[in-house]
């Protein structure tokens, strides 16, 4: 459950509920802890399309997004846009709103801004499948922050553009603000 007060649900390994990470930790079946929230897909994995958070076009990719792409719509990220979220997994249609886990965060400066991004899975992941989702991760937006640079250097935009590393997704929660309907109608800066 997720709400301004409490925020999201913590999930340890094997059941639901609160858990601290030492409790996750001591769990037989080694799953890290993970956080419980909502997201809403804006673009399916698969897809050309970038679109932003106000489902207005951004950019068309030479290559296929790999990740179900969207955001929290309860929470804003340190850029002021809605808090990103990438979902692994097969693909889902865009508009769908879904209960998933966020394993952790990748940290992404674009023009100077610092964006946290939440690497999320439909189910709960051991230790290995971390490994995993964190390598996939970080190697898309190593060549993400490289090329997203390039086109804000086309664009004319300046400012630092590019990978911040892993972060987990319990840090990227805290820096990110509660948000509603009514705090947030678009972007404060143009992506």
């Amino acid at each position: 459950m997720t709400d301004a007060a409490t925020g999201p649900s913590r999930l340890g390994p094997g059941h639901i509920g609160a858990q601290t990470g030492a409790q996750a930790g001591a769990q037989a079946d080694d799953r890290p802890e993970a956080l419980s929230v909502e997201v809403t897909i804006e673009i399916p994995g698969g897809s050309f399309r970038k679109v932003g958070s106000t489902g207005r076009l951004d950019f068309l990719s030479p290559v296929p997004c790999p990740f179900n792409y969207g955001s929290v719509r309860e929470r804003l990220g340190l850029e002021g846009d809605l808090l990103d979220a990438v979902v692994l997994g097969p693909r889902l249609p865009a508009g769908k709103r879904l209960r998933v886990f966020a394993c952790g965060a990748v940290g992404l400066y674009d023009r100077g801004l610092y964006d946290d991004k939440l690497i999320c899975t439909l189910a709960p992941l051991d230790a290995a499948g971390l490994r995993r989702a964190r390598q996939l991760a970080l190697g898309f937006f190593r060549v993400y922050g490289w090329a997203k640079g390039l086109l804000n250097l086309w664009r004319g935009r300046a400012g630092q553009t590019g990978l911040a590393g892993w972060v987990s997704a319990e840090s990227a929660w805290r820096r990110s603000r509660p948000c509603t309907d009514a705090d947030w109608t678009e972007p404060l800066v143009p992506f």
